[in-house]
């Protein structure tokens, strides 16, 4: 009910962190994948070798900044070039910026709302017409759980994330008829490189052990008590993907360990 053997998926920021747990998630499902990341050329070739290495598909590297429309406007017509289609298009890059609101930057808040929401926008324009043609395919926004509520000292974050999930549903609603679906997962805390980065932080200020404090902070945000574990929203991916949930579009797809519900 998940093979995906024959289709090609592009993830945006998936050279690490959780971008590659969903990147991963759908090469085992057998899809062929372009990773989409601000690293060394090099570096991300390499991570792509690899990824075909160990899952036995086809996998590019695409090094395309998200704040340039023209750039991913070449990145969709390349990945079509070389793979013939693309049939799953994930929109993960994130930025984000921890400020209160009158100390925001206007670069920062530019930066975020073009990476984090504009970018997914010309992604999808771009796709639709080659998924439309083929009569398939599935878009997937990453929001958050701070796509339902608000949070000090991250506007950009909250609106960016927020947005997104409007955006999966005018999108789910247009294509209802296309054979394209259109939604949006709504991770609980994960642990990233940012958020053990930040615990790292709070540890060194409060002379904490790592370990106490990144339970805690867990803790805080989910009823089951620890962070939410990557392959798990790599395997709500790949379900979203396939053939069983033709019929779920426009929906957001908490994974959070009950954080809303709480």
């Amino acid at each position: 009910m998940t093979d995906l053997k024959g289709r090609t998926a592009l993830v945006t920021g998936s050279v690490g962190g959780l971008g590659y747990a969903l990147a991963e998630a759908l090469a085992g499902a057998g899809a062929n994948v372009v990773l989409n990341g601000l690293a060394d050329p090099a570096e991300g070739a390499a991570v792509a070798e690899k990824l075909a290495a160990e899952r036995g598909v086809a996998a590019a590297f695409d090094p395309t900044d998200l704040r340039d429309v023209g750039a991913i406007e070449r990145m969709v017509a390349g990945t079509v070039e070389r793979f013939g289609s693309l049939d799953v298009l994930v929109n993960n890059a994130v930025v984000r910026h921890f400020a209160p609101i009158e100390a925001f930057t206007a670069e920062a808040w530019d930066r975020s709302v073009s990476v984090n929401l504009s970018a997914a926008f010309h992604a999808v324009r771009c796709a639709l017409p080659h998924m439309k043609r083929a009569g398939w395919g599935r878009i997937v926004n990453l929001s958050s759980y701070y796509g339902f509520r608000g949070a000090q000292n991250r506007v950009d974050y909250v609106t960016t994330k927020t947005a997104l999930i409007g955006l999966t549903r005018a999108i789910a609603i247009e294509c209802a008829r296309d054979g394209v679906t259109a939604n949006a997962i709504m991770p609980g805390s994960v642990p990233t490189e940012p958020i053990l980065t930040r615990i790292e932080g709070i540890a060194e200020e409060r002379g904490e052990p790592f370990e106490d404090v990144a339970r805690a902070y867990a803790e805080e945000r989910s009823p089951v008590g620890r962070f939410i574990a990557m392959e798990n929203i790599g395997a709500l991916l790949v379900f979203l993907c396939g053939p069983a949930a033709a019929d779920i579009t426009g929906t957001v797809m908490p994974i959070d360990g009950g954080w809303l519900a709480a």
